[in-house]
């Protein structure tokens, strides 16, 4: 028989939650990126930093959606090796698109390659995700919803990693991440839609609350990410130039493409000793 799915067994508790963590991921990755730009002699740690605050906050983002997930009448377990592996993927894959633009620029061509790649990958973590789920029954998705949901990943992913090079203002920061976390929330949901649960006829009796029980679960697996969050703001909270004013200015700034700081000051340098 078919099952009764909800996505909101908590109420809008859940999405709005959800959608708070992939803005505050999205925040602390687009600041860390800043700051790659800014130092290059420090890049690769930042560009790391910002990658695990994106990917951190997108698994999180999912798996904070999920408590709200539930089937009528059916008890959900997760495996929970497939769980983290679904963390791995998401900070791995966000990891290669930020690198490659950190270092590479946002042409069209490394864009396109960088958010393609990002956005299947995320892709990949949500569904991956979603196979960690065990219930008497069987799952089908609608491919079409599924495309969609990949679409919408790509895009959301391709805009995250322009804007990771491309704005460095803190408010146009925030206003960023609000779109990132919305079209990742987005994304969630859609991939979601495509859900429909098949049961078995004999499965053996719910004793409890299934979503109390999966609420139990996916609250101290969501905790360690959100903990690692916490870290990284706070790593970025006392960075010296956290608080944004002329040190954001673009001359403080070296541009993706510039060949060197030294090579710009040349110009400068020889002015000085001109006649």
């Amino acid at each position: 028989m078919n099952g009764t799915v909800s996505q909101f067994e908590f109420g809008m508790i859940t999405p709005v939650t959800a959608f708070l963590m992939a803005c505050f991921g999205s925040a602390l990755g687009l600041r860390c990126t800043t700051r790659s730009l800014r130092r290059t002699y420090h890049r690769g740690r930042w560009l790391a930093l910002g990658s695990i605050s994106i990917g951190t906050g997108i698994w999180t983002m999912h798996f904070i959606a999920m408590i709200g997930f539930s089937i009528r009448g059916a008890s959900i377990t997760y495996d929970t090796r497939l769980t983290f592996l679904s963390l791995g993927v998401a900070v791995a894959v966000v990891a290669v698109g930020v690198f490659t633009v950190g270092y590479r620029g946002v042409s069209r061509s490394t864009l396109a390659a960088a958010g393609i790649f990002t956005g299947v990958g995320v892709a990949a973590m949500h569904y991956l995700g979603m196979s960690s789920m065990h219930v008497d029954g069987d799952f089908s998705f609608d491919p079409v919803t599924v495309a969609v949901s990949v679409i919408i990943a790509i895009v959301a992913a391709t805009a995250a990693l322009w804007a990771a090079v491309s704005l460095h203002a803190l408010w146009t920061s925030v206003a960023a991440s609000a779109v990132m976390g919305l079209a990742v929330t987005g994304m969630h949901y859609t991939g979601m839609a495509a859900v429909s649960v098949h049961l078995n006829e004999h499965g053996s009796a719910v004793s409890s609350d299934p979503s109390v029980a999966l609420f139990t679960f996916l609250l101290p697996v969501v905790a360690g990410p959100v903990a690692v969050l916490i870290i990284a703001a706070s790593i970025v909270m006392f960075d010296p130039d956290m608080l944004v004013g002329q040190n954001d200015d673009s001359h403080d700034r070296p541009a993706v493409h510039a060949p060197s700081p030294i090579g710009r000051q040349l110009p400068a340098h020889n002015n000085r000793h001109a006649p």
